[in-house]
């Protein structure tokens, strides 16, 4: 579509949505909306707060159904996050699949499973009476151990990457056109992960 084409449809001249484009000028809010619409694109994605062009709430279809729950059903805020991270470590698994490498799987695959680890042993030693039997790291060390192995874990992952020169041509676009429903869940944990690095770090870039 030319530029002259979606000024005219828009109602504005060729020159004035030139200036909207480039920053030399700041559109009202009615026209942000409407030229939202004009695209069908969210008003945050031609703001450039997201690189989705489309909103990514959680659908039903994404809810765990009752017999994947058990009898522990927990609330939906747990249920919803659940699923969130259920679905993007398929989308990561999926991705790893297409590297094919298995150092980068199995690095991949250890870092994800200490941090499991660390936040079970956590909940579990918050009762001082659970027998500590099932676990053989120190229950005063283990957190910074864990820690410490998830530091290397990512080091190596970026060490793999770097030197097997593996990629992946990803987008926003190719990412919601290939893991359908998993996109959904990855984009919106990555916005509440961003948002909680903010909270803590106060920073916003």
């Amino acid at each position: 579509m030319s530029q002259k084409q979606a000024a005219a449809d828009l109602g504005i001249s060729q020159a004035l949505l030139s200036h909207y484009e480039k920053g030399i000028r700041e559109c009202g809010l009615d026209f942000l909306v409407k030229t939202a619409e004009y695209y069908d694109v969210t008003t945050d994605y031609l703001l450039g707060r997201t690189v989705q062009r489309k909103p990514s709430a959680v659908s039903a279809s994404e809810m765990p159904e009752s017999e994947e729950i058990g009898h522990l059903k927990g609330s939906m805020i747990n249920q919803v996050n659940k699923k969130l991270i259920t679905n993007t470590t398929a989308v990561i698994f999926d991705l790893l699949a297409q590297l094919g490498d298995k150092r980068l799987t199995n690095t991949v695959s250890n870092y994800l499973m200490c941090a499991d680890y660390e936040i079970f042993r956590m909940i579990y030693c918050a009762d001082k009476s659970n027998t500590q039997t099932m676990f053989s790291l120190d229950r005063n060390r283990y957190k910074n151990l864990t820690s410490a192995a998830m530091m290397l874990n990512l080091e190596l992952i970026d060490a793999v990457l770097e030197r097997g020169r593996l990629s992946l041509a990803l987008s926003p676009d190719i990412i919601s056109g290939y893991f359908d429903k998993g996109a959904s869940s990855l984009f919106n944990l990555i916005q509440f992960a961003e948002r909680n690095v903010r909270s803590f770090t106060g920073r916003g870039e």
